[in-house]
């Protein structure tokens, strides 16, 4: 009798143990599904605008001034402006050609009026160096002023001497003035090229920047979605969706 209350007592422990323990693992598997279902529904939902910050126009134009091209590379639009760098450097060129042709022209007619008239370079006017070419000598020229009764324009025949040889001399002379003359007249035309290709490149920046900050505007956030599926027979997968939102 003594042992059927020991195995009753033992009985008692194991069945309360196994209750005990399937309750534990009933909870556990109730925290594991609701943790799926946690997992389930999480999800990370990013509305983030990816726009770049506005350009700014005035400093488009600044750079198109400084140098023409580059304020449409500001503006991401370089490759309209890339043609207005190379008409400024096709431009920066003919400048430096034309001012060396025009100097060299200028050191050989003063170099030729020199050893071919007697003309004495120091202290002279671009007048001067004209006005040799059409007359044969000091003594003519002061002879047509005296006639014009232009006494004012009169050279001193010491200081300002000249006497060509012969009419093809004074003409050899001539041309070599009008060569340097018209280079130096063209350089004008150059600089004025290189302001006119500068103004352009400036408008068309204001317009490529104008245009860059519009599609800033009209780009639109990114939808982002972060999170986990649960799939029956199959594992726990992470999922990543970006969309558009218009």
């Amino acid at each position: 009798m003594k042992l059927f209350p020991l195995i009753l007592l033992l009985s008692s422990t194991i069945l309360f143990s196994q209750t005990d323990e399937y309750k534990s693992i009933q909870e556990l598997k109730n925290t594991v599904k609701n943790s799926d279902e946690n997992i389930q529904t999480a999800s990370i939902n990013l509305n983030s605008n990816f726009s770049n910050e506005k350009k700014s126009v005035g400093l488009g134009i600044l750079y198109s001034l400084l140098l023409p091209g580059m304020g449409e590379l500001y503006a991401d639009s370089y490759g309209t402006g890339k043609y207005f760098t190379i008409a400024d450097g096709i431009l920066w060129g003919t400048l430096i050609g034309m001012s060396a042709y025009s100097n060299w022209q200028e050191d050989s007619y003063k170099s030729y009026a020199a050893t071919r008239a007697g003309v004495i370079n120091e202290n002279k006017d671009e007048d001067y160096y004209a006005n040799i070419g059409d007359y044969t000598s000091v003594y003519s020229y002061n002879d047509q002023k005296a006639l014009e009764r232009n006494f004012d324009e009169m050279y001193d025949e010491e200081t300002s001497f000249w006497k060509w040889s012969s009419t093809e001399e004074r003409r050899s002379y001539r041309d070599m003035w009008n060569s340097s003359e018209t280079a130096s007249n063209n350089i004008r035309f150059v600089v004025g090229g290189l302001i006119l290709n500068r103004v352009i490149s400036a408008i068309n920046a204001a317009r490529s920047v104008s245009a860059y900050n519009k599609r800033l505007e009209e780009e639109v956030s990114w939808y982002f979605s972060v999170g986990f599926m649960n799939q029956p027979n199959l594992p726990t997968s992470l999922s990543f969706n970006v969309q558009k939102s218009f």
